[in-house]
């Protein structure tokens, strides 16, 4: 037999994490054909020596927000020259489908282009099946797979209303779950500090998330809250996992905040003795200290009710920014997690700043642009929000290291990017896994070699449900990676944090070169998954 493609002279990490050993990966129609241990003797229409380097299954992203980037960039070469050979899109309740409210989409994307970019796409899609369908005819790079999210159930139904809905508008909002499913949604996030699912009870998110158990699939959540409110919060999902008896993915774990600094341990207990009460969680991680999200969350939830339009309205209005601010210095809003005053304003970097009047503070701490402005740090951030129409981005510097290792140790555990685009990302859009490869495997031996591809493949997959991805044997997917794990590193920083990472010469998904000898390929293999 003659295969497309074999790799040999390879260190295969298999993504199980077993010990590592000698072979050969050959592939044919997409698939991996054989794993070899040792020297082969077998044809192929092309053969990569690898020389020693690791070959290990793609990298699955569970924390994706490349759901409209990929309409202007289908090759995603910030995902794929890091090893990246999967995305999983619709996180933190905002999926791009379904979406059949008369006008909706237009306010969606203007609402969330802090998050997902201000991207000029043509919004030909209503439900989950036809968005998959517009991602595969366009022509893309990676597999995708999407979540269904709650906050855009909720503003199908009842737009940015911030009141609870009627029992016909939730169950009408159960349907529209359900049919994503059908559709293949891999599952139902939620994001509960954002706007407009910030104003759902836990009533109406266990009702969602219900619609899981007949499909197995998980419940993906960014909790209510990382910071003051941690404990309530992790409660509140893994009661919900356990009454529901569906399975559960916690998104970006960490403990948050000066309050919760060396709490991280604490916080890993809860999952693991959320397993012994035979709760079905798994948690990702990204392996910084900051973290990244549209500048407009730290706004009152009651400031987003009705929409984007409306939020520029009240940041006009200077009784309303005195209440804004209020809120926020003086913690008026219980159980909301007020990232502002949580954080520090010295600890929010503002990002992607576009106007002439703000350009020049790009990169600039709140409290920095504040006190040049001589102005208060709420106010500042109101009128950057209002010159920019809602579009900055900001990173929020609000975990120690400690903790970010003590959270990585767990085997529950997995690495994901949860990367914005953009002028001015965080780095972890560029460097998530070569930093995982290159700092706590290689220079500080913090994770064993076999135990972080492991995070980064088969536990992903397990909790996404995706069955052919995250190991090499055959019959799988022939996603593959080959990495050095003498050179591989990030080169990303929060200075420059758009450059590539070294170390990932080769990068396959379903049989085809994405990146061949460092560089992106015009290779677009790349398939929507639907369950």
């Amino acid at each position: 037999m003659t295969h497309d493609v074999l790799i040999e002279n390879a260190r295969i990490v298999d993504g199980t994490g077993a010990p590592w050993f000698r072979g050969a990966v050959t592939v044919e129609d997409g698939r991996i054909t054989d794993v070899f241990r040792g020297d082969v003797d077998v044809t192929a229409n092309e053969s990569l020596d690898v020389e020693g380097k690791a070959v290990c299954p793609g990298f699955i992203d569970t924390h994706s927000h490349s759901d409209l980037v990929l309409f202007e960039d289908p090759t995603l070469a910030p995902k794929l020259r890091q090893g990246i050979t999967t995305e999983i899109l619709g996180q933190d309740g905002f999926s791009m489908a379904p979406m059949y409210r008369d006008g909706g989409a237009d306010q969606w994307a203007r609402h969330l282009s802090g998050l997902a970019g201000d991207v000029d796409v043509e919004w030909s899609w209503g439900s989950v099946a036809d968005y998959l369908d517009t991602i595969e005819a366009h022509g893309i790079a990676p597999n995708v797979a999407t979540l269904v999210g709650h906050g855009t159930v909720r503003f199908d139904v009842l737009g940015m209303d911030d009141r609870a809905p009627t029992d016909d508008e939730l169950e009408e909002m159960a349907d529209l779950v359900a049919d994503a499913l059908e559709d293949g949604a891999v599952g139902f996030s939620t994001g509960l500090v954002y706007s407009p699912q910030v104003n759902a009870s836990t009533e109406e998110t266990q009702r969602l998330a219900a619609e899981l158990e007949p499909y197995g699939r998980p419940f993906v959540a960014h909790i209510r809250s990382e910071g003051r409110w941690i404990w309530e919060a992790l409660d509140e999902f893994v009661d919900i996992g356990a009454d529901e008896n569906v399975p559960l993915h916690l998104s970006h774990f960490k403990v948050s905040g000066t309050e919760q600094h060396g709490k991280a341990e604490r916080a890993t207990e809860l999952v693991e003795t959320a397993r012994e009460r035979g709760v079905d969680i798994t948690a990702e991680q990204y392996p910084y200290t900051a973290g990244n999200t549209l500048l407009s969350a730290v706004l009152p939830p009651w400031v987003h009710a009705e929409g984007p339009d409306h939020v520029l309205e009240v940041l006009r209005d200077e009784t309303a920014r005195e209440r804004i601010r209020r809120d926020i210095e003086e913690w008026r809003i219980d159980g909301w997690e007020n990232q502002g005053a949580r954080s520090g304003w010295e600890n929010i970097v503002v990002r992607n700043l576009d106007t002439e009047a703000w350009r020049e503070y790009e990169g600039e701490s709140v409290a920095d642009i504040a006190a040049d402005r001589d102005q208060n740090p709420v106010l500042a951030v109101c009128d950057i929000l209002l010159d920019e129409e809602l579009s900055p981005a900001m990173i929020l510097h609000t975990v120690t290291e400690p903790d970010v290792r003590d959270i990585m140790a767990s085997e529950r555990v997995g690495i994901a990017t949860d990367g914005l685009f953009g002028a001015y990302p965080h780095p972890r859009t560029y460097g998530t896994y070569p930093r995982v490869l290159g700092t706590y495997v290689r220079e500080e031996n913090h994770l064993s070699l076999e135990d972080a591809v492991r995070k980064m493949t088969s536990l992903p997959a397990r909790a996404m449900g995706l069955d052919r991805k995250g190991v090499l044997r055959p019959g799988m997917d022939a996603d593959l990676v080959v990495f050095d794990p003498v050179t591989v590193e990030s080169r990303a920083t929060f200075e420059n944090p758009r450059r590539f990472p070294s170390g990932v010469p080769h990068v396959m998904v379903d049989g085809t070169f994405v990146v061949r000898n460092g560089e992106v390929t015009d290779a677009r293999p790349g398939t929507a998954i639907k369950k």
